[in-house]
Order: C-alpha cells, then structure tokens, then sequence
C-alpha cells in the first residue's frame, strides 16, 4: 500500500532523513516501510498542510516518543504490521506511561493530537488503517487564562533590553520584544520578518502569515520602527531582502530559545515572575489594549485567531484585574 501511494503522490521526500526526524537512530530503529511512512508525513506536514515549524516539531517529539515506546514494546524495530495491531488498551497504556512521565493536560492532548493526524493520514493515504486512537478519549486541558504583565513589568522588560545604541545584540533583542509587546506578535512570527517585510519610517503596518496560513496587517509603533532600524544599522552580517532579518551571533536566524534565555536572565533583577516569557509579552498587549478600552473584535484580528472564542479568554484576565482593584480600593473590600 505505501508503495502505491509512493507512485501516486511521487516519491517527493523531505531533504531530511528519518534518523533527523527522530533525532537518535542509535536509540530507535524502525521497519523500513514505517519510517519511509513516517517521512511521508512529515512532507505532508510541512508541504501540503502548511503546518507551523513550532506544530511539526512538537508533533515531530509526540510521534518519536510513541514509537519509542512501540520499540521498548515490540523488542524489535516496529513496522507498519505493529501498527494495525494496536488496540486502544495499548494507546492507553502509552498515555498512562506519558502522564507517568510528568506530563499534564496540554501536553497529553498534544500527544493525542499528534497520533490522531498521523493515524488519520495513513488511513486517507491508504497506507493502514488502524482505528484504536480514535477510540480512546482526548485527556482534559484545565481551564486557564494567560497571565499578562503589568504595564510597569512589561515597559520595564523592554526597556531593560535597551542598552547601548552601539551593541548590536540589545539592539536585536530590544526590536524582537518590541514587536511581541508593541504588535502581538508570537515569537515565531517576528523571528521570520524578512528585511523587504520590515517596518520602516515608511511602512507603519507589516503583514504578517500565522497560524493556519492566515494573513493580518498589524501596525508597527514608531518606537518599534526605530528599534528594528536601529537594529539593521548595527547588525554585522549582510541581510537578504528573503531571508530571515533576526540573526544569531554566529549570523544563522536567530532561534526563539536564544530571546527566552534573554529574558530569563533579567526576571530576577526585576522581580518578574516565572510566567514572564516572549508569549506573555503577547498576552499582555492584548489585555492592555482591552482595558484601555479597545474593542475584543479589533484585538481578535490584531493577534489573528481564527475565532473570537480565542479572544474572550483575555475578558477574564481584565475582569480579574478589576476585581482586585475594587477589593483593594473599596473601603469595604479592605480586610482589617
């Protein structure tokens, strides 16, 4: 079956190979026609669903992780054959050794999620078809709500990125930050802004392809503008017009890991919590726009969530903060 689907789609396969998909071959051997299945996918994935890298690689580490466990399972190099004999008391039992392993909620469901898409294409591929995942129940995700800077922690984390006007470094990290703060943007998104998408003096919007391949123009501050400016004067390293604009220090694209360690090294000096990451910068220029004032369909399309429902998560952050303020302002609402 794969070889037909192999003559219909082409063998078109990722420059990547499967031992870089799942990153220790040493470790996990898999039958040939499931690991040239797995690379199928993973070209699906990335070519014809137009996945983020972020989703790719999580569910690049959720499949890896199974089909270690199917390995340590099987005693030997599982294969395609081993697949349709899983029942859903053998997913289950995986789930359970996940949770055991210290995962919770979210990343479980990830977990499930991930499965089911590669279960699902091999069904639609007509590789195999295996209905065990989809017997066993998707795990709870508890019901959260982001946790926003205060304006004063969020100021203060751009501006502590400042720094000289001569180091090119704090001058990319101020302009990053800027833009997830001042924009909205996910840390993946302002890390793939190209030199010819840029904001400048003369553009004050940047059109901007998130999750889903869904496009938004979203306005740029002029402080942003003279950070990422500022930013291209000082970089070392030629910049493409295509081509990614943030760099490393070794002038590859600058990874997210490289602006979360940024920003870890400076929580302690200002008393920022654990929660202050690059998505909290996001989460608080939603929640300041909406207790300025501004209206949740205008943020829905500033953060480019497909649904509102993805938006009115921010009206219980707002609605928090408000209670504390009236507890702690209300002379009735003072203890003591």
């Amino acid at each position: 079956m794969l070889m037909a689907f192999t003559a219909r789609f082409g063998a078109h396969i990722l420059a990547t190979t499967i031992a870089d998909i799942l990153t220790d071959p040493a470790a996990l051997d898999l039958g040939g026609d499931l690991g040239e299945a797995v690379q199928h996918w993973m070209d699906h994935l990335t070519h014809e669903k137009d996945a983020a890298t972020a989703t790719v690689e999580a569910y690049t580490r959720d499949l890896r992780d199974f089909l270690g466990w199917l390995r340590q399972r099987t005693a030997r190099p599982p294969c395609l054959g081993d697949l349709a004999k899983l029942d859903a008391k053998a997913i289950r039992a995986f789930m359970t050794a996940r949770r055991r392993a210290g995962l919770e909620g979210r990343s479980l469901a990830r977990t499930m999620s991930a499965l089911r898409q590669f279960f699902r294409w091999l069904e639609q591929a007509e590789i195999l078809a295996s209905r065990a995942v989809f017997a066993v129940q998707m795990p709870k995700i508890p019901h959260g709500v982001p946790k926003p800077l205060t304006r004063e922690k969020a100021a203060a984390l751009v501006a502590d990125h400042a720094g000289s006007h001569l180091d090119w470094i704090e001058a990319r990290d101020t302009a990053v930050l800027l833009l997830l703060y001042g924009s909205g943007l996910r840390i993946s998104e302002a890390l793939s802004i190209t030199p010819r998408e840029a904001p400048t003096t003369l553009r004050d919007v940047i059109r901007i392809t998130g999750k889903g391949s869904k496009e938004r123009v979203v306005p740029v501050l002029a402080l942003t503008r003279e950070a990422v400016d500022r930013y291209v004067r000082l970089c070392p390293y030629p910049l493409a017009p295509d081509e990614p604009m943030f760099r490393g220090a070794k002038g590859g694209p600058l990874s997210p890991r490289i602006i979360q360690l940024a920003i870890e090294r400076v929580r302690a000096a200002l008393g920022l919590p654990d929660t202050a990451t690059p998505h909290a910068l996001r989460h608080s220029f939603a929640t300041h726009l909406l207790s300025a004032g501004a209206d949740l369909r205008q943020i829905q399309e500033l953060l480019g969530h497909a649904s509102l429902s993805s938006t009115q998560v921010y009206t219980e952050v707002d609605r928090d903060r408000l209670l504390q303020v009236y507890e702690a302002a209300h002379p009735r609402g003072r203890s003591g």
